[in-house]
Formats: C-alpha cells, sequence, structure tokens
C-alpha cells in the first residue's frame, strides 16, 4: 500500500490476472500465487485482479475478497496493486472496495454498475458514494460500456473528478479513441488513464495515458512492459516494434470469450494447473484451440519465458 498515498506512481503495464482454477472450479490460490511472482520476474510494473479477464461475475464476494487477499500477500510493496472492487450491487462493491482496503491495495478499480443501465447523473452519485466511503483510497472508474451496457460520459469523468479528491482515473475499455481524448482534454493529464483496449495501449500514451491494463500481460508480460518502457525512453520504434508484434497475441485472447484462450495458454505453458473456466464460459473448442495454436507460433517472439514458474504436475 505505499502506492496509496502517490496514485500517480500507477504506471505502465499493469497485470489484469486471470484467476486460475483447480480442474473442480476451486479458486487456485496456489496458482495465483504463481502467476504474480512469475509477473513480477517478467517486469510487469503493476498487478490488478478482479477485473473482466478474472471472470469476477463467476465468484462470490469471498472469493473475490480472498483473492485479492493471495495477490496482495504475494506482491507485497513491490509493484502497485489496482484490485477490482465493484458490482452491480452497492452493498457488494462498498464490502469488497473495504477488504481491498484492509488487504493492502493502493487503488480501488470500481466497474460501472452493469445491466441496470444508470443515467449519468445516477453514475456520478454511485463514484461519489464510493469515493466518499473511502476518503484515503484513491478510487478508478472501470469503463467497458461492452460488457455494462453504459458509457461513463467524458463530462461526468469530469464532474467526478472535481468533486471527489480520491477520485483519480479511469480504464477506458472503449475503441472509441475520441472518447479517450475527451476524458484528457476535461481533465487533464492529472486524471490518471489507463487503456484496457490492447490495440490502443500504446496510442493512448501519445495523449497523455498513463499506461494500460492489458488482457495480454497474461501471456506476454514482459514484451507489454518493455513497450511501456521504450516509449519513455523515447525509443518509439522498438515501442512500435513491440506493439505491432503482439498483435497475434492479442487476437488468440479473442478467439473465444476471454479468459478462456489465455487460460489455455497459461496451462499448456505449465503456468497454472487447470484451463478451467465457470459458467457460462467454456473452455476453447477443439476449431479455437487449432487458432490458438497459429496465433501462438505467430508470436512466440513474444511470449515471455515460463521456465522456473512452473507448477507441480506440469512441464
Amino acid at each position: 500500500m505505499r502506492f496509496r498515498s502517490d496514485p500517480q506512481a500507477i504506471r505502465g503495464s499493469i497485470a489484469p490476472l486471470m484467476t486460475p482454477f483447480t480442474a473442480d472450479g476451486a479458486v487456485d490460490h496456489d496458482g495465483l500465487t504463481n502467476l504474480v511472482r512469475w509477473q513480477l520476474a517478467s517486469g510487469t510494473h503493476g498487478i490488478s485482479i478482479g477485473g473482466s479477464t478474472g471472470e469476477p461475475g463467476s465468484q462470490t464476494v469471498a472469493e473475490r475478497a480472498a483473492a485479492i487477499r493471495t495477490v496482495a500477500a504475494a506482491v507485497g510493496d513491490r509493484v502497485p496493486i489496482a484490485a477490482g472492487t465493484g458490482s452491480a450491487k452497492l452493498d457488494e462493491t462498498l464490502e469488497l472496495t473495504a477488504a481491498g482496503r484492509d488487504a493492502g491495495i493502493d487503488a480501488a478499480l470500481v466497474i460501472t454498475p452493469y445491466y441496470a443501465r444508470p443515467t449519468q447523473d445516477a453514475l456520478f452519485v454511485w463514484y461519489r458514494t464510493v469515493a466518499n466511503e473511502f476518503p484515503d483510497l484513491p478510487i478508478v472508474a472501470y469503463n467497458v460500456p461492452s460488457r455494462t451496457a453504459v458509457d461513463l460520459a467524458p463530462e461526468t469523468v469530469a464532474r467526478l473528478f472535481r468533486s471527489c479528491d480520491n477520485f483519480v482515473g479511469i480504464k477506458e475499455t472503449t475503441k472509441d479513441f475520441e472518447h479517450f481524448s475527451r476524458v484528457l482534454h476535461l481533465c487533464g493529464r492529472e486524471l490518471i488513464v489507463w487503456s484496457g483496449i490492447e490495440l490502443l495501449c500504446l496510442p493512448l500514451l501519445a495523449l497523455g495515458g498513463a499506461g494500460f491494463v492489458s488482457a495480454t500481460a497474461n501471456i506476454a508480460p514482459a514484451a507489454c512492459a518493455e513497450m511501456y518502457g521504450a516509449w519513455q525512453a523515447g525509443d518509439l520504434e522498438r515501442a512500435r516494434e513491440i506493439h505491432y508484434g503482439l498483435h497475434p497475441l492479442v487476437d488468440l485472447l479473442f478467439v473465444e470469450t476471454n479468459p478462456a484462450p489465455g487460460k489455455w495458454v497459461l496451462e499448456h505453458r505449465g503456468l497454472i494447473g487447470s484451463g478451467h473456466v465457470r459458467p457460462p464460459l467454456l473452455p476453447p473448442s477443439e476449431a479455437g484451440v487449432a487458432r490458438i495454436k497459429d496465433f501462438l507460433a505467430e508470436g512466440a517472439k513474444y511470449l515471455s519465458p515460463a521456465e522456473g514458474f512452473t507448477v507441480e504436475g506440469k512441464s
């Protein structure tokens, strides 16, 4: 939690961890710890748990809180932790955010309440309520309209940024790149803006973004971290080279619904014991696996080494 007082330090490639399950569907805390160790060894700049890639909708509040505690214990104070603590219900959101605060997270990543399709005024009240409940914890909105059926408007982001001292940023998972620009234009670069769209991670940095929370970091953490580092160092050619080199791995992750393809990769590389996904998701189909293998071969250069982090029973 040493980054809690300086949320501007939560920058770079922040890996949104997949939640490993055992073959019978239980949360695999040992596997989760192993993924954290691998991410840190690969140079990841920050860790996130409980976002869409982590299948939070299939877990109980207690399971999500326990996963946050596991990640916080494994990370310590080495890199920032931004935990997904949002839900469609306010009481669950407050409960999970409190659990994250007590576990030592550096920021709470709060998704817009899904399904209900609240108005912009209702979204403002929602986030203000969470921010006021936890005045010493940085709050970052998670805008992902493709999953929630509601879009947090740039004007609402600016209203929250002006009204709540601890509302510090937003993860934008929208392919509307103009949306990114309007948020930064209204709020200034003091607002932390992360991209949650894989192929917009590098372009966002040109607008003044603070980094990205990309599912690609689950299988290529070193390359994602290097891309950010190259940009920061002014090596734009290397940053672009990695951006385009990661295209096959991005396509791999979305062959079928994320995170099933990525979990297949992690299992077959020995980093988790099982690629199990909870209902309503399914493991990749036979046709999907064939496409995953093709993309894997094409993007193999950018996969992070797994040696030394394989779990028992995996090669």
